[in-house]
């Protein structure tokens, strides 16, 4: 029997989708943390991109790892050096060990508390052990929560 290694992701946010080399920090931009798109929020509703389990959430809530049951592992890092905020504006809605969907809340970000302290507010969406896989991005300029936005293979 045939099973698939193809595996979509989903967006965990609305607003505008652009290429991770366009990032503002290098170790999105060079692909030194995995590959994926970047999303510059329009609000800070922050759902999951993947059915999975929670495997990381960083002492400074911007950032939360799933792993799928295929065994890709995503990063939704919100904003840019927001790891100086220590988790003021962030409210997090899952903890590690949770199972999530798709469409799942699993992060709150006041927008208005922390636009002002942090360089940028851009996404990225990426996936971290990229080793023989490929991506394909599936969606460009606005996207919706819950859209479709990359195929890995």
């Amino acid at each position: 029997m045939f099973f698939s290694k193809k595996e979509l992701l989903y967006s965990p946010l609305k607003g505008m989708i652009f290429p991770i080399t366009q990032a503002p920090d290098e170790a999105f931009s060079q692909k030194m943390i995995g590959d994926g798109i970047c999303i510059d929020p329009e609000d800070g509703l922050v759902v999951s991109p993947v059915n999975g389990t929670v495997t990381t959430i960083l002492p400074s809530k911007h950032a939360i790892g799933i792993q799928t049951k295929k065994g890709n592992e995503i990063l939704v890092h919100f904003g840019m050096d927001t790891v100086s905020l220590n988790g003021e504006g962030f409210t997090q809605r899952v903890k590690t060990g949770d199972k999530v969907k798709v469409g799942d809340l699993i992060l709150e970000v006041n927008l208005q508390k922390i636009r002002d302290k942090v360089p940028s507010l851009i996404t990225p969406v990426v996936i971290t052990n990229m080793e023989g896989k490929i991506i394909r991005v599936l969606k460009e300029g606005q996207v919706n929560r819950g859209e479709e936005i990359i195929e890995i293979k």
